[in-house]
């Protein structure tokens, strides 16, 4: 082993390779005018954020291995019925919040303003709908109207942002895999541009209804440099042959389709 080591360096002195990591540096995270860290692009870098999905751990939700969360029994029978059906109401043109927000066909742009004191993620496929974040520091109304984003406030601790987010409807899945929820459902994400490259993603779900406790899952986004937003158009008419045609007929559910 030692003298494969001291090969492998004077290869690496005759030749004058270096490791790759040393020819491709990472790139600095970029910042805002104000010293805040940018989530988004600027005037020297165009790109979109892509969701890297956690596909290692088998039977699992795109945040956690199925195991691990903590279901109350007719959610995890809900959640068992999705995997079978696939009828989920992204593809019919609905947008989607929380996670299930950034695992939309094409990725996500941020765009942030801190004139006006908002944030604003952009989907790119799907509904092609976006999502208001307040960064003014107000709480959340009282009364809200549910709505599939619901109200999301949001602020810096350190270089991570932090989204709380109340208000939500029940005309979504939490995540592509199915994971249900209520109208109490309360999140809290938080977004570390650990690189250039790199967006840690991590959530705090709390739904009483749906979950024994609150539980933290997450993934990491990753850089698809030289793109940009797009015109995309959602048909809501568009079937899916896979999961709604029986051969060349469309199926009649004789039953109502939970979302």
């Amino acid at each position: 082993m030692r003298h494969r080591i001291i090969a492998a360096t004077a290869a690496v002195l005759l030749t004058g390779l270096v490791p790759l990591n040393a020819q491709n540096p990472a790139k600095p995270v970029p910042h805002l005018r104000d010293g805040m860290i940018n989530l988004g692009v600027s005037d020297k870098e165009k790109g979109l954020w892509i969701p890297r999905d956690r596909t290692d751990l088998g039977r699992r939700s795109t945040l956690a291995p199925v195991e691990t969360i903590p279901f109350q029994p007719w959610a995890k029978a809900l959640y068992d019925e999705r995997q079978e059906t696939e009828l989920e109401p992204h593809s019919r043109c609905h947008p989607s919040g929380v996670s299930r927000q950034f695992q939309t066909p094409y990725g996500v742009d941020f765009v942030q303003l801190p004139e006006e004191k908002r944030l604003y993620i952009i989907d790119v496929g799907g509904p092609h709908t976006f999502r208001v974040v307040y960064m003014d520091g107000r709480p959340h109304p009282e009364k809200l109207v549910p709505s599939s984003y619901g109200h999301s406030t949001g602020r810096w601790e350190s270089n991570t942002l932090v989204i709380d987010s109340v208000g939500f409807n029940e005309n979504f899945w939490l995540d592509r895999t199915g994971l249900p929820h209520t109208e109490r459902l309360h999140t809290v994400e938080k977004f570390t541009r650990t690189d250039f490259n790199t967006i840690k993603y991590e959530v705090l779900i709390d739904d009483p209804s749906v979950y024994t406790r609150a539980w933290s899952g997450g993934f990491d986004f990753r850089w698809s440099a030289d793109t940009e937003v797009f015109e995309y158009i959602c048909q809501d008419n568009n079937t899916a042959p896979t999961v709604m045609m029986n051969g060349n007929q469309a199926v009649e559910f004789t039953r109502s389709v939970v979302p």
